[in-house]
């Protein structure tokens, strides 16, 4: 740590810089650990796309939805853990916040290890259920073994520990390391994919570089524990320490909602990838590939809730309600304004993007389809994420959970089955635009309870 960050007062980020300057310094490093991390997520499917191949697209964009279930088991305790130590740090307990985030670590250590045992021994009946066909069957195993059986812990732990590491102050910290871990994998990429394992074998290739990248981000958030272990807050636990029961409840009331957001979000992409893959395999890759581009305007979205949300955590738990506002309020325009740029460079640029990934003419013709039509949904999915991620900030748990049920089970699964009934494989993808509009409506309704509740002006 420099010795001017070292020198700062610890709380002046949080309860005296300027509103757009702390976030700026909290969202920014959070965007390009977003941006980076998308970088190596998108790396496997262009590298792999450069087989011209269809079926390995597919298989890796399948895994992909399992894979994502280890960000949910990550939020479940870094959200979680992280929002409350945040919390007990505004209201100036640091031992319980320092506890919380001891309990974390090792309950996160535990649901990881399970998932990954769980895996492997219903490896074959998963992949089945979320569609891999014969002819992806075989790549989505290996990428499943490598990636999320021997990997999934490597990913949720170095998640889990970045959250803690950000929620206390240190973003940039936090942001160089899971950085460096996209930087790594897309350097291994290729290595391993045309170098290192013979022709045929590419899918395993970006398999083993994405987990040894997680493997190193992991080493490097131990060494950053290591040096932050003199603020009090951070250190990697030797025993297990528990927490007061009602800490546990606030814990689990934002965490659960956090991974429940990501599981039904998870949920909804291997339905639609179900559903798609009986439009064949070229439409299955198209999506799958729609899916990760998309990923752009949302990490950054994602990235600039993440930097708001503890933010809002520490001056809801001080009592500094209007500085809480105005994060809110700053974060709500700057995600807005990026969501709508990225509307009209998907709109008039969405061949060009998908022949990024892949030259097959079908797939292309298909993807830039269906990446016009979901651009629009762009800016109704960050108002969904902002004000979930406000909602965990402000430690409402049962309405972050009701936010998510809305959004996920009560309006985007159903729409997808109807929407495909009726229109196809457009209606598939045209599902999601649908569900948030209604969802950001549901959103502000239910804010408007919560601002009444807690006397929010």
């Amino acid at each position: 740590m420099s010795s001017e960050r070292n020198g700062q007062d610890s709380t002046y980020l949080f309860e005296r810089m300027p509103v757009p300057r702390a976030l700026l310094r909290m969202a920014i490093p959070t965007i390009a650990s977003q941006l980076i991390t998308l970088i190596y997520n998108i790396a496997d499917t262009w590298f792999i796309g450069r087989t011209n191949n269809p079926y390995m697209v597919a298989a890796a964009s399948l895994v992909l939805t399992v894979y994502m279930l280890c960000v949910a088991i990550s939020n479940l305790f870094g959200v979680g853990g992280g929002t409350l130590a945040v919390r007990r740090m505004g209201t100036g307990d640091r031992e319980e916040a320092r506890k919380v985030s001891s309990l974390s670590f090792v309950m996160a250590l535990g649901a990881s290890l399970a998932f990954s045992l769980l895996c492997l021994v219903f490896s074959g009946p998963l992949l089945r259920f979320i569609g891999a066909s014969d002819n992806t069957f075989g790549y989505a195993r290996e990428y499943l073994l490598v990636v999320v059986v021997i990997g999934g812990p490597f990913a949720v732990m170095s998640q889990v520990m970045s959250n803690f590491v950000r929620n206390v102050g240190y973003s940039r910290e936090a942001g160089f390391g899971l950085g460096m871990g996209g930087v790594l994998n897309v350097v291994l990429d290729p290595l391993f994919m045309f170098v290192i394992l013979p022709d045929g074998r590419q899918v395993l290739g970006a398999a083993i570089a994405t987990m040894l990248s997680n493997l190193v981000t992991l080493v490097y958030f131990f060494m950053i524990y290591g040096k932050l272990r003199g603020e009090g807050i951070l250190e990697v636990p030797r025993r297990i320490e528990m927490i007061p029961g009602r800490s546990m409840r606030e814990l689990f009331a934002v965490g659960i909602p956090a991974a429940a957001g990501i599981l039904l979000f998870d949920v909804n992409n291997m339905v639609l990838l179900r559903l798609m893959s009986g439009y064949g395999d070229a439409a299955l890759a198209a999506v799958g590939i729609v899916l990760k581009a998309e990923r752009l305007p949302l990490n950054v979205g994602i990235g600039i809730c993440l930097g708001m949300t503890p933010l809002v955590a520490y001056n809801f738990a001080s009592g500094d309600r209007e500085r809480m506002l105005d994060f809110f309020r700053t974060a709500r325009m700057a995600g807005l304004i990026f969501a709508l740029f990225s509307v009209v460079l998907y709109r008039f640029n969405a061949a060009r993007i998908i022949r990024i990934f892949i030259g097959d003419p079908e797939t292309v013709r298909l993807g830039t389809l269906f990446l016009q039509r979901r651009c629009y949904a762009t800016p109704f999915m960050f108002l969904s994420f902002q004000m979930n991620h406000y909602m965990q900030g402000l430690g409402c748990g049962r309405e972050s959970f009701l936010m998510t049920i809305i959004r996920q089970l009560c309006l985007n699964m159903p729409l997808l089955l109807i929407l495909n009934a009726f229109f196809g494989s457009m209606g598939i993808v045209t599902a999601q635009m649908t569900a948030d509009i209604f969802n950001v409506i549901a959103s502000y309704v239910i804010y408007a309870r919560v601002k009444r509740r807690l006397s929010i002006s």
